[in-house]
């Protein structure tokens, strides 16, 4: 039935396309002006990507706790580890730039040496005021050194908060307003004016400002994808020209793949603009994604029509052939790839789905501007010259494709001993590949922005928040003695975990109201007794400022506090070692009757959002392999066929996950995505063969040797073409400055040039091998649906 409805629908395809060559060109026009429009809608990701789903219940926790503590990641952190600034004038100068920083209406609130306050107590009215540390400007070092001196002694609560004692480090933090955190706003902020203030500052003083916080590391590292986007497009266009020109030797053939591949990522941008969707670090890969998929459409097409170029000399008849030969074919190419994108849809997570609804719809528009362009403009221009035809017989091209057919003739069983060989050790490999859930593995270690994240590491235990949630279940439960000895145990947990900060949590500003009782002596910097708790805690009420103090650390109610920690980067195995030190210790020091207990915070997420992704692409990439099979089912009718197809594509993945597990690649977001993306490319190689083999056992009357040598030295040169394209085409992603781009570039690349020698070797090997097992006749001649049109197969 099927074959009925498509007969002789790709010859009806290249009339209507010759015929309405202007039409045709001033639509793509048309359609590329309306795309071109669309970009002004296009804007860069200014949040962090969340990775799990809303509905989530690690997701749904994070949400309740923004709800009530508002954005957690809305603090910027400067810091100076410099003798010099215990000067006057450079001191003066920093406390100066806090002032600046505080008068721009994005900033919510400054802490810095400029405005500490310092908790006393007011014997008179018998209750705590703030009194600021600096009352005046330092005039000279002995002033200054005082006032240090007694910062770093006599004031532990700024511990690991504004100073480091054993580095003497000082630090300021500057709190966005929570409103602007995730928006263009707080960009522009932290790009131009906040920058501006410290370039002036280093000017005047010579000192070096550490800058970090998540609001700045996520404006930074989208900024790095911005400038890395025009650098792919460039490199991509250049790498694969030159290829091209390489393969072709011919201007001509060069600059109208070029000019198709252009349009192509006009496209892309433009389809990113009318879905309004955000440029993530995965959406910008696709314009030179596009340009590298691109390409291959290209070299079928013009190989093709030079081939019946070269046969009989009629342009009309060539270009018709071009059409109505490859087109089915390019299409079931197109459509595998853009399926192995198009799984991605099924997954929950937003940034994934996004990026596979992109390069699925892309990845079709790129087959139909080749289908469309390369005839018409070919149409317009004389028959190529002889010159340019010479690559069709080039001597070291057939010398490869005679190698390859002299092993598949000969060695086949050293290919199925070298085969299993390769699948065994891969497998052993495979299990040695760990998860990644760090949040700034992948982000550019070169960067400065980067060098300051490690920095504040070993200044202040990392910059990644990590919060404690404790509801008591009543109002006013937070302050009462039993909570507050329980959240003093849990911090002594979390001050043991050498990869987590000093926590912060209404207990320090408890400890730092007995402390302020008894006159400020620093020994005295503790949670009050049973005895000391009733009057201590009666002067904190009546405090005027206490109102102020707690709203960082309790909720209106007095029932739910937080305890803040920061996190360094660490490896996915170790953070679970500490998420589940936590727990235990969460489960042991609060009654599940009488608290309410969860972790949260960015750092957490992360590494949720990673191992939920790992689960949901294991599903994509069985997706993708089983809507391969069925383009395979749809072709071949046969069982034996789909595996026979199968297998040649799914080795070379399970390869290149050994070496991941080998070299130490882990699996993280970007990493993953190499096998769906790697499998609906590489078996575009394996339906090009098999298309032709079909045609050839049809004209050869059912004898498949002579049809698999017939099929490999005709696709064999197309196949190593295109396979070496998208080889150096995913290689220019290595330059980025992103770890995971980088591996992602080099194992797609990797994965490519395996499928290719599998699908060259492995393929036919298969295919003479089981010859008498699945050669059948009879089974041959049921109904198919024909690559080619039926009054063309004999061609």
């Amino acid at each position: 039935m099927v074959a009925k409805l498509t007969k002789g629908f790709w010859a009806k395809t290249a009339r209507i396309i010759l015929r309405n060559r202007i039409l045709i060109l001033v639509l793509v026009v048309a359609f590329t002006i309306f795309l071109g429009l669309q970009w002004k809608n296009m804007r860069f990701s200014s949040s962090q990507a969340n990775l799990l789903p809303d509905g989530h219940p690690v997701n749904i926790e994070y949400q309740a706790f923004l709800n009530q503590f508002g954005e957690e990641g809305n603090a910027v952190v400067f810091a100076i580890r410099d003798s010099s600034l215990f000067n006057p004038k450079n001191f003066n100068r920093w406390n100066k730039l806090s002032k600046q920083l505080v008068a721009f209406p994005e900033v919510d609130f400054v802490l810095s040496t400029d405005n500490l306050q310092e908790l006393v107590k007011d014997n008179d009215k018998q209750e705590f005021v703030m009194k600021p540390l600096f009352k005046k400007q330092p005039k000279d070092a002995k002033e200054l050194d005082s006032i240090v001196n007694h910062l770093f002694n006599n004031l532990p609560f700024y511990d690991n908060l504004i100073y480091n004692k054993q580095s003497s480090t000082i630090r300021t933090v500057m709190y966005l307003d929570k409103d602007i955190v995730n928006t263009s706003v707080r960009k522009d902020f932290i790009l131009k004016d906040m920058t501006h203030l410290v370039e002036n500052f280093e000017e005047e003083t010579g000192l070096n400002i550490r800058i970090s916080g998540m609001p700045y590391v996520r404006t930074m590292n989208s900024q790095n994808i911005i400038d890395e986007i025009g650098k792919f497009i460039l490199a991509a266009l250049g790498v694969t020209s030159l290829i091209f020109f390489f393969f072709f030797r011919s201007f001509r053939a060069t600059l109208i793949s070029m000019c198709v591949v252009i349009i192509g990522v006009m496209w892309a941008f433009g389809i990113l603009g009318l879905l309004q969707y955000e440029i993530t670090v995965l959406t910008a890969l696709i314009p030179p994604l596009i340009i590298v998929i691109g390409i291959p459409n290209c070299i079928f097409l013009i190989n093709k029509y030079q081939q019946e170029v070269k046969k009989h000399g009629n342009q009309a008849l060539s270009l018709q052939r071009v059409i109505s030969k490859i087109g089915n074919a390019t299409l079931m190419t197109n459509m595998t790839t853009a399926s192995g994108f198009a799984t991605f849809i099924i997954t929950d997570s937003k940034l994934l789905k996004e990026f596979g609804i992109v390069a699925s719809i892309n990845i079709i528009g790129i087959f139909v501007l080749s289908l469309l362009i390369i005839p018409i403009i070919y149409s317009f221009l004389s028959l190529p010259k002889t010159r340019h035809l010479k690559h069709l017989n080039k001597k070291w091209i057939d010398a490869f494709v005679s190698w390859m057919e002299r092993i598949v003739r000969h060695n086949r069983i050293a290919v199925y001993i070298a085969s299993i060989g390769l699948l065994v050790v891969s497998i052993i490999g495979i299990y040695q590949i760990e998860i990644s859930g760090s949040p700034i593995e992948d982000m550019p270690k070169n960067a400065d922005f980067f060098k300051d994240i490690r920095f504040f590491e070993e200044e202040f235990d990392g910059i990644m928040p990590l919060e404690i949630v404790v509801d008591t279940k009543q109002p006013k439960g937070v302050l009462k003695p039993a909570t507050l000895k329980r959240m003093d145990r849990l911090g002594d947990v979390i001050e043991e975990i050498p990869e987590l900060s000093k926590p912060v949590s209404v207990v320090n500003l408890v400890k730092y109201s007995k402390q302020a009782f008894y006159n400020g002596i620093p020994k005295y910097y503790q949670l009050p007794t049973s005895q000391e708790n009733n009057f201590i805690m009666d002067v904190a009420r009546k405090s005027s400022d206490n109102g102020n103090l707690l709203k960082s650390f309790v909720d209106s109610t007095g029932q739910t506090a937080r305890m803040t920690t920061f996190m360094r980067d660490v490896k996915t195995d170790r953070m679970e070692q500490i998420e589940e030190r936590l727990m235990e210790n969460i489960t042991k020091i609060f009654p599940v009757e009488r608290y309410s207990v969860y972790m949260t915070g960015s750092a957490l997420l992360f590494l949720k959002g990673t191992k939920y992704l790992v689960k949901n692409l294991i599903l994509s990439l069985a997706l993708a392999i089983g809507l391969i099979a069925l383009f395979m089912a749809y072709l071949f009718r046969s069982f034996r066929m789909i595996v026979i197809s199968l297998i040649p594509n799914l080795l070379p993945l399970i390869l290149t996950a050994g070496i991941m597990g080998f070299v130490g690649v882990p699996i993280k977001p970007s990493t993953i995505l190499v096998f769906s993306i790697a499998f609906g490319i590489s078996v575009d190689d394996t339906i090009h063969f098999l298309a032709k083999y079909r045609q050839e056992l049809t004209a050869s009357k059912w004898k498949i040797e002579k049809s698999v040598y017939a099929a490999l030295r005709e696709t064999g040169v197309s196949m190593f073409y295109t396979s070496i394209v998208l080889f150096f085409g995913f290689s220019v992603f290595v330059i980025s400055n992103f770890g995971g781009t980088v591996a992602l570039g080099a194992l797609v690349s990797a994965t490519l040039l395996f499928a290719m020698l599998a699908n060259l070797i492995l393929l036919p090997s298969l295919l003479l091998s089981l010859e008498k097992s699945i050669a059948n006749k009879e089974v041959l001649k049921k109904p198919q649906i024909n690559i080619l049109p039926k009054e063309e197969v004999n061609d």
